[in-house]
């Protein structure tokens, strides 16, 4: 079942589609950064975007920045909210339950699909960008500009880069798995796929938007999207690992909540459709 999802999806060419979209943009944003003078020259400002528009190997971290707020969870939430939604719609989900699968596996196997998309998307996403960041940006690891710097202005070599730009990656899809298991349940209580979708975006919308408002300061620290940029603090010198952790505990209560209520809902749905 799992593979058959993973077929399905790799397959289809809006998944491809809608992962070029979203590389698109630090692509785009490179081409200016090389071509204009958009950002601070190197050596001033801060020492973080200094050390980004001389050294292109930082580049993809830009990018994580760049997609995680609004294009990466916006395309997770289509995905995550067609995964049940849309096969009922089609017609399809009565003749997969059906088959001997449990609705169980077949969540499972949904909830896979959908972070195997983040992971190709981050993956592209890191790939293309030091591609294009170390063409357009060059390569401080071959130059005499000195050894990459953290946001602190301290000096890291390449296996420590290379570990908090992994740990980096990873926290931004432990962000996105929020965001899917909020989608999936949607798209075990809706009727279709665009109304799971438009629902998993109206909550990342909301929680943006208190983040705003003084009069909200209490929800913040449990807002979905509070913490989503605090990789950022992996690359301070020594690492800032309060708010990495706030985040990777606020992310955990939500996909456990949010995966066990499409689980409750699913497996007592009643299939009509």
């Amino acid at each position: 079942m799992i593979h058959a999802e993973l077929s399905k999806l790799l397959r289809n060419r809006r998944t491809w589609g809608t992962i070029a979209i979203i590389d698109a943009l630090p692509t785009l944003v490179a081409v200016l950064l090389a071509m204009t003078d958009l950002g601070p020259r190197p050596g001033t400002g801060p020492a973080f975007l200094s050390a980004v528009l001389t050294d292109g190997t930082l580049f993809p971290l830009a990018a994580l920045a760049m997609v995680l707020p609004l294009f990466l969870p916006i395309a997770v939430a289509l995905v995550a909210g067609e995964a049940v939604a849309g096969e009922a719609q089609q017609g399809t989900l009565r003749y997969l339950l059906i088959r001997p699968v449990g609705r169980t596996r077949l969540l499972v196997a949904k909830l896979v699909a959908v972070m195997a998309f983040v992971v190709v998307t981050v993956l592209v996403v890191a790939v293309t960008s030091y591609v294009v960041g170390v063409l357009l940006l060059g390569d401080q690891t071959v130059t005499v500009t000195g050894p990459t710097t953290s946001i602190s202005g301290s000096p890291m070599s390449t296996p420590e880069l290379v570990g908090r730009t992994g740990l980096a990656f990873a926290y931004a899809m432990l962000c996105m798995l929020g965001v899917a298991a909020v989608a999936l349940f949607l798209s075990t209580v809706a009727r279709s796929p665009l109304g799971a979708a438009m629902g998993a975006m109206t909550l990342l919308v909301a929680s943006t938007l208190l983040l705003t408002l003084d009069a909200a300061q209490a929800l913040h620290p449990y807002l979905l999207t509070r913490h989503w940029l605090a990789f950022v603090d992996l690359f301070r010198d020594p690492i800032r690992w309060d708010e990495v952790v706030r985040g990777v505990l606020v992310q955990g209560a939500y996909v456990v909540v949010f995966l066990g209520a499409a689980w409750a809902s699913f497996t007592t749905k009643d299939i009509t459709d």
